[in-house]
């Protein structure tokens, strides 16, 4: 029986295995990518079609192992909100120098932090970059140092902006551990600030599916996008209509100030406070500029609070 052909199709690397890393494996190999899913260990369960490697990007060799032979990168990496000010930037000079050594493009999933507070404003890829906290300064440092490598023509890179995350495998989020479970048991669901303002949530899935159109489409390198994301509601109004899927009142906790409260314990409580503004004004994410040069649009919010209800149901079962 003669030989398989080798698979001579670009490679796509992911690197971080949390809910983003895993939700963009997955839609890369279902767009037909090779893709390879890297992490520290690289030892846990792999979607069909993706292949696991261990490497540690926060270091040069660990960045050059995990993106060998790659056509694409994409940092999906994050660490905890108490190391992110020291490690973040060691990811980013261990990533960027192993692209920039191989040419391989670069896709980075960002946050909002760089913006800091607006008084409410729609937040645009043209809005001022005005944070004051570590982590927002941090951020914006970092993002004006993937730009500069792109316009000096270092490394090709692309930004992919996004909102809280929801959606299946969400743990680690304001909508997420501290809602889903309390709302399918009767038990405590968290509400931060002011759970009356417009908040805008991006799912996991459009997350994933707004970093592989960054993947394939290099047009749209070298600056900032807003991932796509459904218009802003309230988070009272995301709480009444987790409370349709589950057929039950939500015994919800309004922390006007943080506490550590489920998932989130006294270390995080700490570091998060410089980013508690999120919840006390309006956080309006406008991702048109996405959705009209890449023909996408964000799934709806009623069908990604059933999906997350769905994957939260089967968690719960598994504990």
């Amino acid at each position: 029986m003669p030989a398989a052909a080798p698979d001579t199709r670009p490679l796509h690397a992911v690197l971080g295995s949390g809910p983003a890393g895993t939700a963009l494996a997955r839609e890369l190999a279902r767009r037909g990518h090779p893709v390879r899913l890297v992490d520290r260990k690289g030892d846990g369960p792999a979607p069909d079609g993706v292949r696991r490697r261990a490497a540690d990007v926060g270091t040069a060799e660990g960045a050059r192992a995990a993106t060998a032979g790659a056509a694409v990168v994409y940092h999906c990496v994050n660490v905890g909100y108490h190391l992110q000010v020291e490690v973040m930037p060691r990811i980013q000079e261990a990533v960027l120098g192993a692209v920039e050594a191989s040419g391989a493009r670069l896709v980075v999933l960002d946050t909002l932090y760089p913006y800091g507070e607006t008084g409410g404003a729609v937040m645009t890829e043209d809005t001022p970059w005005r944070a004051t906290g570590r982590k927002g300064r941090m951020r914006a440092v970092l993002d004006e140092r993937y730009l500069a490598a792109h316009r000096e023509g270092r490394a090709r890179v692309v930004l992919g902006r996004s909102a809280d995350f929801v959606g299946p495998g969400v743990l680690n989020s304001s909508l997420g551990a501290a809602v889903f479970p309390g709302a399918l048991t009767g038990g405590e669901v968290l509400g931060l600030g002011d759970i009356g303002l417009p908040h805008s949530y991006t799912g996991i899935e459009d997350v994933a599916g707004g970093l592989a159109t960054l993947g394939e489409r290099p047009e749209g390198d070298g600056r900032v996008w807003h991932l796509p994301t459904a218009p802003a509601v309230s988070t009272r109004d995301v709480h009444a209509l987790i409370e349709k899927r589950t057929g039950r009142p939500l015994n919800v906790v309004v922390l006007r100030e943080l506490r550590p409260f489920g998932p989130f314990d006294e270390e995080f409580v700490a570091e998060y406070a410089e980013m508690f503004y999120q919840h006390t004004e309006p956080q309006i994410m406008d991702s048109s500029a996405f959705e009209r040069t890449f023909g996408i649009r964000p799934a709806p919010l009623d069908r990604t609070l059933d999906a997350t209800v769905t994957w939260y149901e089967q968690w719960l079962s598994r504990l």
